[in-house]
């Protein structure tokens, strides 16, 4: 079978097998091997192709989700876990917030507690004059799924809470780097992306998501949470509605 994936990462970036082999320190026969008949590297050198091509292992090799090592970097992920969203320490989120460079990603109906108690609008601004880029996931305040969800937790003025949220965000939507849109999705968990670290909020019927318990999760080659997550968002984030 033909490592298709594998063929393609090469063509993109323009490298020949023999340029690979050379770059990691392997046989030309090695890497050909890799391609036509789907043969697996070791470990280390997994990774270093991995990195070298910009994807994780279990890309190229999808074999590796259903070993022990996968398994054993998933429970790796996990960082720490609160039983609450109150009770994760506000300095995590400040520190969070200051150590992420490239990307920030946060998905929530109105995350109003960002802005109230952590000054998001700031943190975007002063974040988006460091080069970082943004990607937030608001709530539709028109949305039907949104007034539901506010009626289960005991909340009826949760579309209202989006829509503050939105406005504001308003000084800083058109700050470079900056895209903010709203989504009409079920919001199973809030989520806060920080580079390769992640904070999940879990969501269950009638209960605060300040309530719920809150994962923190890094990124870890040959892990699946992380992955799984990222995912998640891309795809509320393929179907929400650009701001005009």
């Amino acid at each position: 079978m033909v490592n298709q994936r594998l063929r393609n990462a090469l063509s993109a970036a323009e490298l020949t097998q023999a340029q690979l082999a050379e770059r990691v320190s392997v046989d030309a026969k090695s890497v050909e091997r890799w391609i036509t008949r789907d043969r697996m590297p070791h470990s280390s050198t997994r990774v270093r192709v991995a990195r070298l091509l910009g994807q994780d292992e279990t890309y190229f090799w999808p074999q590796l989700l259903s070993t022990e090592q996968s398994r054993n970097a998933s429970q790796a992920e996990l960082v720490q876990m609160w039983p609450t969203r109150n009770t994760v320490p506000g300095e995590v989120w400040r520190s969070l917030f200051q150590q992420a460079a490239e990307q920030i990603d946060v998905l929530v109906y109105s995350g109003g507690f960002l802005v109230e108690a952590y000054d998001l609008v700031e943190v975007i601004r002063n974040k988006s004059a460091a080069g970082t880029n943004f990607r937030l996931l608001v709530g539709d305040s028109r949305s039907e799924t949104v007034r539901q969800r506010g009626i289960e937790e005991g909340l009826p003025t949760l579309p209202q809470r989006c829509q503050s949220t939105l406005e504001y965000l308003s000084d800083v939507r058109t700050l470079p780097g900056v895209d903010i849109r709203i989504h009409q999705t079920v919001l199973y968990a809030s989520q806060f992306r920080f580079d390769d670290a992640m904070l999940i909020n879990n969501h269950t019927y009638g209960a605060f998501a300040a309530k719920s318990p809150i994962m923190h999760l890094r990124k870890v080659p040959g892990g699946q949470l992380f992955a799984y997550y990222a995912a998640a968002f891309d795809r509320v984030w393929e179907t929400a509605q650009t701001l005009a």
